[in-house]
């Protein structure tokens, strides 16, 4: 079962691996593991003394890489925006090797001749990196808020739908039919996106003004399936598109 540590580089994280190390000589089992590895490379320096079990942990650990890696390291720097963090000199030149090398042979059970005693191919190597995990799996709600947050960009992302400005001609039946009735009929019908403007009278016909949002109304839906029909095709005989401008 894999192991969780978190925060390593501050105190309270460095207490937390010596408590789980107390009676322990590696992270897993009675061999070095990459378990420990990944464990040391994120231990920013060795253990104070208030830790003893962690400060013989990465003894340990030190010793063994030194010994796979007899050159003399200089050492070097890694710096983030969040925790700027000097690395030690023995691990400088040994992590990226060892992590992907994976460290067994001596300590486990692999050899392989072309890298010297204890060290598998690259390939084998690969494959356990899909069997270690070390920092806990993730859970249904890291994936859940995963989803919501790549969600949230995407919203944010969205260009604002166009708009248009229509200028429709409404026909009654007849010059008997009462325009007032008419207007009516017209702006009663409601949709998300739809806004009525200004009207104007024609010699037997009614124009009016109308602005859309292009991604939620359709004007041909709007005639013939809400202007055209009941109830309002008692007034209404036919609508034509007289101009339609994007905005």
């Amino acid at each position: 079962m894999a192991v969780t540590f978190s925060d390593l580089h501050t105190e309270e994280g460095i207490k937390s691996l010596d408590q789980f190390l107390s009676g322990k000589t590696y992270i897993s089992g009675d061999l070095l593991t990459k378990d420990d590895i990944k464990v040391y490379a994120a231990v920013v320096e060795k253990p104070g003394d208030s830790f003893p079990n962690a400060a013989k942990w990465y003894d340990v650990v030190s010793s063994q890489l030194a010994s796979s890696f007899p050159g003399k390291a200089q050492g070097v720097r890694f710096s983030t925006v969040a925790a700027p963090a000097e690395a030690a000199p023995a691990k400088a030149l040994c992590f990226g090797a060892a992590m992907k090398l994976g460290l067994r042979g001596r300590y486990g059970n692999e050899r392989h001749d072309t890298m010297g005693p204890g060290f598998p191919s690259a390939a084998t190597a690969d494959e356990d990196d899909d069997d270690l995990d070390l920092f806990g799996d993730e859970t249904e709600e890291d994936k859940k808020a995963a989803e919501e947050r790549e969600a949230a960009k995407k919203s944010a992302k969205k260009k604002e739908s166009g708009k248009s400005s229509v200028l429709l001609d409404v026909k009654p039946w007849d010059d008997e039919t009462d325009m007032k009735k008419l207007e009516e009929a017209v702006r009663s019908v409601e949709m998300p996106g739809l806004l009525w403007g200004a009207l104007g009278y024609g010699i037997k016909k009614l124009q009016i003004m109308m602005t859309i949002v292009d991604d939620l109304v359709s004007v041909d839906t709007l005639i013939e399936e809400r202007l055209t029909v009941e109830p309002c095709n008692e007034y209404i005989q036919s609508c034509d598109i007289v101009a339609f401008n994007k905005i």
